[in-house]
């Protein structure tokens, strides 16, 4: 059995996961991970760092076995939203009418536009909170 040494940045110690194989993909990693440390997929991701150098790993690497890496909990990136990802939801003319939302109208449920519409800004309202700086 292979490992991959692991610990999240805010812990002293390192945890073992095992697999089969010469390597462990990320997404791989980061499932094993979130199981065994029982965390919630839809609340956060997971970023994998080299412990060496500090240097983040994609989410389509190869990660090969006896490595030691660092984990840290960031803001899920890629929410979706009836099966379109966030980002891609996000670039959409909609995100200009949710900012006018936002700015023109404090009380969505008072807004003059469809319940679609009034739903959708909401939605976007939901996750400004984790978007990036």
């Amino acid at each position: 059995m292979s490992s991959v040494h692991y610990k999240f940045s805010s812990k002293l110690s390192y945890d073992v996961v095992t697999f089969r194989g010469p390597s462990i993909s990320v997404g791989d990693l980061k499932r094993q991970i979130m199981a065994r440390e029982r965390l919630k997929v839809a609340n956060c991701d997971l970023q994998i760092l080299k412990a060496e150098t500090s240097e983040e790993y994609s989410d389509d690497a190869q990660i090969p076995k006896n490595v030691s890496v660092i984990v840290k909990r960031v803001p899920a990136r890629a929410i979706c939203i009836e099966g379109i990802k966030r980002e891609e939801f996000m670039k959409t003319n909609f995100h200009i009418h949710s900012k006018w939302f936002e700015v023109q109208t404090p009380n969505l449920a008072e807004a003059n536009a469809t319940e679609e519409d009034k739903i959708k800004a909401m939605m976007i309202q939901s996750c400004r909170y984790y978007e990036p700086l």
